[in-house]
């Protein structure tokens, strides 16, 4: 089975699943010399499987995920926590609910790169089979298998994990 076959069964099995947003980062260009305030903008929807982003047409390996939040003065501990507060109040100025889960630094992977041979992102073909790597550390598993288990665990949720 190709991996746009196994793509397509899985957006059957996903009707009515919880989606979440995507996002991109807009640097606003300066006015008069003053700059404006960056911001995360909308960029449609997609259902979260752990590696993948599948969205009705296409597949993205996934970047960063962050809640929209309101800006707030804080002090940080780390660099990184104050650039991740910032990415939120981002995505909070360009139009996303307070506390909405948002993606961003996604990526575009070409499935038809990953049937012919090549890979793309986390997915390639391995002895013939679609598979993917999901973790940098990780080995390859085949897609089929991981799809499967993690449409699972979006449809059904361990107890407390909502």
């Amino acid at each position: 089975m190709s991996a746009q076959d196994i793509l397509a069964s899985a957006r059957a099995r996903l009707r009515g699943a919880p989606r979440e947003a995507l996002g991109e980062l807009v640097v606003p260009r300066r006015v008069l010399g003053i700059g404006r305030a960056d911001r995360i903008v909308p960029r449609g929807t997609a259902w979260h499987l752990g590696a993948l982003l599948l969205t009705d047409d296409g597949v993205l390996g996934t970047g960063e995920i962050l809640r929209a939040r309101t800006e707030a003065r804080r002090g940080y501990a780390a660099e990184s926590q104050r650039q991740r507060a910032e990415l939120a109040a981002a995505a909070r100025r360009g139009g996303f609910a307070e506390g909405e889960t948002v993606h961003v630094g996604w990526q575009e992977l070409d499935i038809d790169a990953v049937d012919g041979g090549a890979a793309s992102g986390p997915l390639a073909l391995r002895d013939g089979v679609p598979s993917i790597r999901w973790s940098a550390a990780g080995g390859y598993m085949p897609l089929e298998r991981y799809l499967a288990e993690r449409i699972e665990l979006l449809r059904n949720p361990p107890a407390g994990a909502t």
